[in-house]
């Protein structure tokens, strides 16, 4: 788990503009909504990093890399933070919540499933 910290790139009297990101190639943008409580996810990726941004709400993630110990993070809205290859994930709505995720590797559409590995134990049950 990467959180990351961006300030605005751009403020004037109306408003702000920030770059979530740079530099990257993203394969897709999803929307994902949560009921308060929603479990999401418990599952990893081999080839593919995550940025997931909260617009609004909040959302328990709970993070583990291979030999490490488990990671967990409350995002609120405007937290960025991405999850990379290998790396196990599980999101929960702690309340209504809106997050979009930027994908780098295969994730949109029908490739949702080629590399989606389901956990046998949750992170978040």
């Amino acid at each position: 788990m990467e959180i990351i910290n961006r300030a605005p790139s751009f403020k004037d009297a109306r408003g702000e503009i920030t770059d979530l990101l740079e530099n990257e190639n993203v394969n897709a943008i999803t929307v994902i909504t949560f009921r308060k409580g929603a479990v999401r996810a418990n599952h990893y990726h081999k080839h593919t990093t995550q940025w997931n941004y909260v617009v609004s709400g909040s959302i328990r993630l709970v993070t583990q890399t291979p030999g490490e110990s488990v990671r967990e993070v409350v995002m609120r809205p405007g937290d960025l933070v991405a999850t990379g290859p290998d790396e196990r994930h599980a999101l929960q709505g702690l309340e209504e919540s809106t997050l979009i995720v930027f994908t780098k590797g295969p994730r949109g559409g029908k490739e949702y499933e080629s590399d989606t590995y389901r956990l046998e134990v949750p992170l978040i049950p």
